[in-house]
């Protein structure tokens, strides 16, 4: 499998997943929500329904443009390889500035959700809401830090080429 299609293949895969953990951490909370009284229960589901909405429409996006974006970059290189570095080049570079911000921003939520949850200690609705954000952010950088890396080693390759 060449680098295009390796990269947009476990991007495609990866984006799948992303948005069926987000789908699962919605469908939990709306069942938590609509069964439990326990407002530890309903801070946490808060926080997965807003981040979990989230993983749903980053994840199906890119599941969406994964193969556009194969054919697209594939025809950069057979006929167009002036749009690997007026295109392709600064898309990824961009992507990866991105993601970097991204990551720093998941790490303060998760501190901050962990400051919430250990705070109110007492297992109230801002606790919940603490621990929710703390999981979800966590898993969210793990997606990004992984995403991150794939990219960065296909602008290697797209580099290679110009």
């Amino acid at each position: 499998m060449d680098a295009v299609t390796n990269y947009f293949s476990e991007e495609k895969k990866e984006s799948k997943f992303f948005a069926v953990i987000g789908l699962l951490a919605c469908l939990l909370s709306v069942f938590c929500l609509g069964v439990s009284e326990n407002s530890f229960l309903h801070g946490i589901s808060y926080a997965f329904i807003s981040i979990g909405a989230v993983q749903i429409v980053v994840g199906a996006t890119i599941y969406l443009r994964s193969d556009i974006d194969t054919v697209r970059v594939n025809h950069y290189i057979e006929r167009d390889q002036k749009s690997i570095t007026d295109d392709e080049i600064p898309r990824m570079t961009l992507l990866i500035r991105d993601l970097l911000l991204y990551r720093q921003v998941e790490i303060v939520v998760s501190v901050l959700g962990l400051i919430l949850f250990v705070s109110f200690s007492t297992k109230d609705i801002t606790s919940g809401i603490g621990l929710g954000l703390a999981i979800q952010s966590s898993v969210m950088l793990f997606w990004d830090i992984m995403s991150e890396k794939r990219a960065s080693e296909y602008l290697k390759y797209l580099n290679s080429l110009s």
